[in-house]
């Protein structure tokens, strides 16, 4: 009991020290939270496809989002608030990548060699955060502080913030190197870069050159949770999910991801962990009036979000990433994160209404 204290203890003083940290929908410091920004139907105010639900390390359950995600005091906002601020001061390091840069960035066309792969990393050097999303063009560049793009209003956007301790970040800049993102905005100042060399290498522009072509490693969150990152090169040339992490996890896996795209791959059930694709979800099934709007169900292609969960409670990982299940993607970066918790998994496993078998027909 006394050692739990004094970490809570020497949690809450690097809160009141103004340290970087992800942001709970409270307006509060929070060790990790999972949001899913739902999509918008053309039958439906606009307003609906800013609204989200979320969950985080306090509360395991879905609930509604306080604010819309263009609104100052969400959850997302309230953490990059952080990154405008702070970040021409010289006391953090930040990055911010994205293959779909902000769209006032004209001349920053991405090319395929780079990862399919979005995020923010942000950090002092206590701590700090890595932001892992799938929306396009987005967070704009600090000098135009925070705002939420129009062309990510229309379809669903998955979003994973987990805080980290400063000692992991240097882990997490390894694998960003194999994503090899489009880093569109970034500083590391010298006093970062003898404890995190990689992430100095990032933004400089260095990449891994020699195999292996993918690294698996864990990261523990402030709080002390354990998260597994999988994050592979554009030289893996397969489906970071049929080949790696179902087998790595045990698990058969099923997936969310946009299915709109050109040479989508169909369900895998070729290998012991089988890999199946989400059809349609929905919070409305097993949550009753959530208060998410009308379209509490909806169709995976009006769903741009990135995630993967256990389809069976024997393994209880929800893992949420940048990579969708296609030809194209097999030879880019890009990787998922991933959380053996059984209540966030239950929250997640409940929200899938129907998926594709290797039959070719869906089931419920």
């Amino acid at each position: 009991m006394l050692l739990l204290c004094l970490f809570l203890l020497s949690v809450l003083s690097n809160v009141t020290n103004g340290a970087v940290s992800c942001y709970s929908d409270n307006g509060e410091p929070v060790d990790w939270f999972f949001l899913y920004k739902l999509p918008n139907s053309e039958k439906e105010f606009p307003s609906e496809g800013l609204r989200y639900m979320y969950l985080d390390s306090t509360n395991r359950s879905w609930s509604v989002g306080m604010k819309l995600i263009n609104e100052s005091g969400g959850a997302v906002q309230k953490t990059l608030e952080q990154l405008y601020k702070l970040g021409k001061s010289g006391d953090v390091a930040y990055v911010l990548y994205n293959d779909q840069s902000p769209k006032s960035m004209v001349n920053k066309a991405v090319g395929n060699e780079y990862g399919h792969t979005k995020g923010v990393v942000l950090l002092d050097q206590s701590q700090g955060f890595w932001l892992v999303h799938s929306t396009p063009h987005f967070p704009p560049v600090i000098s135009e502080g925070y705002s939420y793009p129009h062309s990510g209003i229309h379809n669903g956007q998955s979003f994973l913030c987990v805080t980290y301790p400063y000692k992991e970040f240097d882990s997490i800049g390894e694998q960003l190197l194999l994503n090899h993102p489009e880093c569109y905005e970034s500083s590391v100042p010298e006093t970062f870069e003898t404890d995190l060399p990689t992430l100095f290498k990032l933004v400089s522009g260095g990449t891994i050159d020699t195999p292996p072509w993918n690294r698996q490693t864990d990261l523990t969150s402030l709080g002390g949770t354990t998260f597994s990152s999988f994050a592979k090169g554009g030289q893996f040339e397969d489906d970071l999910y049929a080949a790696w992490v179902a087998p790595t996890l045990g698990s058969n896996l099923l997936v969310q991801f946009w299915p709109n795209s050109v040479g989508v791959l169909p369900s895998n059930c070729s290998l012991p962990q089988h890999v199946y694709n989400i059809n349609e979800i929905s919070f409305e099934s097993h949550h009753g009036n959530t208060q998410a709007g009308s379209h509490s169900g909806f169709s995976t292609h009006v769903d741009h979000s990135k995630w993967c969960v256990s389809d069976q409670n024997a393994n209880t990982w929800i893992c949420v990433g940048d990579i969708n299940r296609n030809h194209g993607e097999e030879h880019r970066g890009g990787g998922t994160v991933c959380l053996n918790d059984q209540e966030v998994w239950k929250s997640y496993r409940q929200l899938v209404v129907k998926y594709e078998d290797c039959a070719d027909d869906s089931k419920l």
